[in-house]
């Protein structure tokens, strides 16, 4: 097993459809990689359960907590480890600008699983880690508003769980990590 990059303040952000194997890599990662780890689905739920959200309906509420939480753990310089659906642009967006407001360097991670009945598989037999969230059906999971990345948007790592186990994922992971936070030769005078 490779070494494991020093905690050095970076944001290092996992995204995907719920039931393709985020919160698995997350595991994995922090296994080897001491980070913050900040999973959005334990927050939502933390705001669902204080029951002051009208409806219950967080909307953008559990994403702005974990962009003010990211943002002040990276200034402490303590690596941060996302764990989001991170949908659609504006929220991918919002993720790149808190690494620029405290100047760290960030990884973009998706996470897919290209294998449709082993995604439902996983959907479907999913037992929830988070106390009293309800876990996404798979009609649910297929309805789900995630847009496609754009290209030319920052680092991005594709990272399929349908090819890789979690601890293989990580790796992968914690590879491109360690050539994001590792500083460049500088270039010898011309």
């Amino acid at each position: 097993m490779a070494a494991s990059p020093a905690p050095l303040p970076v944001l290092l952000v996992l995204g995907g459809l719920p039931g393709v194997g985020k919160s698995s890599v997350a595991h994995a990662l922090l296994s080897q990689w001491p980070a913050v780890y900040l999973r959005i689905d334990t927050i939502e739920q933390a705001l669902r359960d204080s029951n002051v959200l009208a409806g219950g309906d967080v909307g953008p509420a559990g994403y702005l907590v974990a962009y003010a939480l990211a943002r002040t753990q990276l200034a402490q310089g303590l690596p941060v480890l996302a764990d989001c659906v991170n949908p659609l642009q504006v929220t991918r967006n919002a993720w790149r600008s808190v690494a620029e407001a405290v100047q760290v360097p960030s990884l973009f991670v998706e996470v897919v699983c290209t294998d449709a009945a082993e995604h439902r598989r996983r959907v479907e037999t999913r037992v929830g880690d988070v106390a009293g969230l309800a876990v996404p059906t798979w009609d649910a999971v297929q309805r789900h508003d995630y847009a496609p990345w754009a290209e030319g948007r920052g680092h991005r790592l594709l990272v399929d769980t349908a090819r890789l186990n979690a601890r293989d994922a990580a790796a992968l992971v914690l590879a491109a990590l360690q050539s994001q936070i590792t500083p460049r030769a500088a270039a010898p005078p011309g």
